[in-house]
């Protein structure tokens, strides 16, 4: 528990006068004020949560964590739990969705085994992290211990704070895990006091059938492992994932290290809101990617207290969102620090 307590002691609220200093700036730039929208949002943000006044962000990392789950068993995925190590094999070869959009981007991906049930044993390009070889089915008992919790929590504050002495300007979040929807649904629902059916979606493509065991599952599990809505950690443990832990994790040692974090859908969110519930200035460091087509989603942005950036009805995961997102940020510091203002372009304003 002491990295997560030292952690929170470090995060802070940025710097009202740096934001607005970075509108200032904004402002007298050859447009109609707030002509640019959420462009504006991103630069003033960036600058205050980096305190840099002319941020570079070309060095940007997405981390796709990987993390089995017990719960399976109990039929709630479209996909069976061996497709998890495959994909992770397909991250490090490059092929898949995330690893295309980050080139796109200019992002490099960190693939991170937090919890795989396989044993990824001398492959290259894989950040080895294991913490277990996947959770416990929490309709059956907690999901992980709170050793557990913690250790995959400090995975990712660790590669945060690598993040730092590597001088990596803006941080993406990413996941993979075969059934991992239905713990995200379960954080939300115990966090939200919202009903499971109102917070439950069809994650890969369930059909309705699976859908109402998937709802059933979550209900149960929370019935009887009783989470404390007010303890984030205890919720973590007994219903949320190993990745998800990591991602908290790693949101929170963003937070600490002044490192904007770029989170990605449902899970991504899942695993930010917990950081968000362990400390109240998180937020603030927190771009909201896209809004999934999974319906928990936007109780846990709302939660938060993040917009989201991009609505194109993704609901891959993996850190997609979050690839593109940073596009429309990296636009944003680009006006502040490349566009002409009325002075320098000799242009009349009022």
């Amino acid at each position: 528990m002491d990295i997560i307590k030292e952690t929170l002691s470090r995060i802070k609220p940025v710097r009202e006068e740096l934001l607005l200093q970075a509108q200032t700036r904004m402002d007298n730039k050859t447009k109609p004020q707030g002509s640019l929208g959420r462009l504006e949002e991103f630069a003033r943000r960036i600058v205050a949560i980096s305190g840099n006044p002319d941020p570079d962000l070309s060095k940007k990392i997405v981390f796709t964590f990987a993390g089995d789950h017990g719960v399976t068993e109990e039929g709630v995925s479209l996909f069976p739990r061996e497709v998890t190590p495959q994909m992770v094999l397909n991250f490090i070869s490059g092929g898949a969705a995330i690893n295309v959009l980050a080139r796109h981007v200019g992002a490099d991906v960190r693939v991170v085994d937090v919890g795989v049930d396989y044993d990824f044993a001398g492959i290259v390009g894989l950040i080895h992290k294991k913490v277990a070889r996947g959770t416990q089915n929490f309709a059956k008992g907690p999901a992980m211990t709170r050793d557990e919790t913690v250790a995959a929590l400090a995975v990712g504050i660790e590669l945060a704070e690598q993040c730092r002495v590597e001088g990596v300007a803006l941080v993406g979040t990413g996941e993979m895990g075969i059934g991992n929807t239905t713990p995200s649904s379960a954080i939300i629902a115990a966090i939200s006091g919202k009903s499971v059916a109102e917070v439950t979606h069809r994650g890969t493509g369930i059909g309705d059938e699976t859908l109402t065991n998937k709802i059933r599952v979550i209900e149960q599990g929370l019935a009887l492992n009783k989470p404390d809505p007010h303890d984030p950690l205890d919720v973590l443990s007994k219903v949320g994932g190993l990745e998800i832990a990591a991602i908290a994790g790693l949101v929170l040692g963003c937070a600490a290290n002044s490192i904007p974090v770029v989170i990605d859908g449902f899970i991504s969110t899942a695993g930010a809101l917990i950081a968000s519930e362990l400390h109240p200035n998180v937020r603030d460091y927190i771009f909201a990617a896209h809004q999934s087509v999974e319906i928990g989603h936007s109780f846990m942005l709302e939660r938060i207290g993040v917009d989201p950036i991009l609505d194109l009805k993704f609901r891959l995961g993996e850190g997609t969102g979050a690839a593109l997102a940073m596009t429309l940020i990296e636009a944003g510091v680009k006006v502040l620090k490349e566009m002409a203002t009325f002075e320098q372009a000799g242009v009349a304003h009022g």
